[in-house]
């Protein structure tokens, strides 16, 4: 698995292949005589950290299908683990505003067993988007048997 520094020089390469395929060498060959090395390489990074997923506070990466932003502005984030129980539709998730920095009203959420992600911590951590009404992914830690 590629760690974060990686996979921002291989995205960041992309974003350049893809812009240099785009711009067909013409508006290209205006442009970059304009722009530094340093230039291009912190235009290149400032777009792949926009498109990469963020960090969960104790280090690994929720995917990239998951979240938008980044941890201050994104919409994934760890919330209380009193806030969810399992039954047996599955993980019945309950958000007030204030457990997650997007909720403003209170939500209700039945996600499926199989359908929650691994949380690679102890905690359970769930991202909304587009907006507060919609749980587009759910982690749930490892449960101990």
């Amino acid at each position: 698995m590629l760690n974060a520094t990686a996979t921002i020089i291989l995205f960041s390469g992309a974003v350049l292949l893809a812009l240099a395929l785009i711009l067909r060498g013409f508006m290209l060959s205006r442009i970059v005589p304009l722009l530094s090395g340093a230039a291009v390489l912190v235009l290149a990074l400032l777009v792949a950290s926009v498109a990469l997923a963020h960090q969960a506070a104790a280090g690994w990466e929720y995917d990239a299908y998951c979240c938008n932003g980044n941890s201050h502005t994104g919409d994934c984030q760890m919330i209380r683990t009193d806030r969810v129980r399992i039954t047996a539709e599955g993980y019945e998730i309950e958000l007030r505003p204030g457990d997650h920095r997007l909720v403003t009203v209170h939500h209700r959420h039945v996600v499926p067993i199989a359908e929650a992600r691994r949380s690679r911590d102890e905690f359970y951590h769930l991202c909304l988007y587009p907006d507060e009404y919609t749980l587009r992914c759910f982690y749930a830690p490892d449960m101990a048997y």
